[in-house]
């Protein structure tokens, strides 16, 4: 009997003969053991190269790829902040400030900004594109340099409207670089969000009306359908709305997201600090060539040195601190604009809505009368 069953059935792989081993035993609860799992492999897909856009403060543009580590070393981010970023992931919209980066999770703009570049995961999405081609238009001087064009693609589909045509001004003149991109990421979010919001209106108005006048299981489901849309998408209005106002909120936020005063500052600090040893070091070699008695050396100079450098950082500290809220004042009006022009597509979703549930109670009167 058991050379017939041997001949009948398949051999058994090489796993279930090594579940028979002595090592292999089920718990006291009758569960089986844990079983191992690959993490080493999961470890390597998550350090993988990923493409990214970069565009420099020329609005030159090139790929790069470049894995995670790499890019945490480079923008000095932590790897929670590059999670937000990762399109396998759906977050909600976040504006985070860094010491040096500010990382933007905007819809579809998922994007890394520095002092000195903007670092976008390369995509396909038509808003993104949109992005690193206005990005680009804003940064570079008249006929000077190519925009970058995807492989293949048009940048400018139907039903699409381009960042131009919406909001028509470009960054001023005054405005850092880190300011200008964080700009064009806000008109791609609000444009994208308002034009989502303009097809549900066009969508939903003649559907109501058709609804009114005929009352029936289909136009019933066709509102359910689109009413559930309209919640999701005033979520993520919201979201937006909710983060640009608590940006304009925080000075400290703000201030943080200063890069290029603070590269400034820092590099300020480390030329001094170079001069200073500079200085110090051309007073050494005096003293050594010329030895002066111990007597006849008062520590005047010592005391004149030490009185110059206090007042120096103190004057320092003042005039940065002038720029600081000067430039808190700039970002504060530039988010601001933002803020009145989402918290419109806002308050068309909200009027959508409220048409709606008018709609919805005009029905129920009707029912409860036939």
């Amino acid at each position: 009997m058991a050379d017939l069953k041997e001949r009948l059935l398949p051999p058994k792989p090489a796993s279930a003969i090594n579940l028979r081993d002595s090592s292999y035993r089920p718990s006291a609860s009758g569960r089986q053991p844990f079983q191992a799992v690959d993490v080493l492999g999961l470890k390597k897909r998550g350090q993988g190269l990923r493409s990214w856009i970069r565009v420099d403060t020329s609005g030159n543009s090139q790929v790069i790829e470049v894995d995670k580590f790499s890019m945490m070393r480079r923008c000095d981010l932590p790897a929670r902040d590059l999670r937000l970023l990762d399109p396998l992931f759906v977050y909600p919209s976040t504006i985070l400030g860094r010491e040096k980066a500010i990382v933007v999770n905007l819809e579809q703009i998922r994007c890394i900004i520095t002092a000195d570049e903007v670092l976008i995961l390369n995509s396909l999405d038509n808003y993104v594109l949109q992005y690193v081609v206005e990005l680009q238009r804003r940064l570079q001087a008249a006929g000077v340099g190519d925009v970058w064009q995807p492989e293949g693609g048009d940048v400018n589909r139907r039903g699409n409207r381009n960042l131009e045509n919406m909001f028509g001004n470009t960054s001023p003149d005054y405005l850092p670089f880190e300011f200008r991109a964080l700009e064009v990421a806000l008109e791609a979010a609000c444009t994208f969000l308002d034009s989502q919001a303009s097809e549900l209106e066009i969508e939903a108005y003649p559907l109501l009306d058709e609804l009114t006048s005929k009352i029936s299981t289909l136009n019933l489901e066709r509102v359910r359908r689109l009413k559930s849309r309209l919640v999701a998408l005033t979520r993520r209005v919201q979201k937006v709305r909710d983060e640009i106002e608590q940006l304009m909120d925080d000075d400290g936020d703000m201030a943080e997201m200063y890069l290029t005063e603070k590269k400034r500052r820092m590099e300020a600090s480390f030329y001094g600090d170079q001069s200073l040893i500079g200085y110090r070091s051309i007073d050494g070699a005096q003293s050594i060539s010329a030895p002066v008695s111990p007597v006849a050396s008062p520590p005047d100079s010592r005391k004149l040195e030490k009185s110059l450098s206090i007042a120096r950082s103190r004057h320092e500290s003042v005039r940065s601190s002038e720029s600081q809220t000067e430039s808190i004042e700039e970002l504060e009006m530039l988010l601001e604009a933002y803020f009145v022009v989402i918290d419109y597509t806002l308050n068309k979703l909200t009027s959508l809505k409220e048409y709606i549930d008018d709609t919805e109670d005009f029905i129920n009167i009707q029912l409860v009368r036939y």
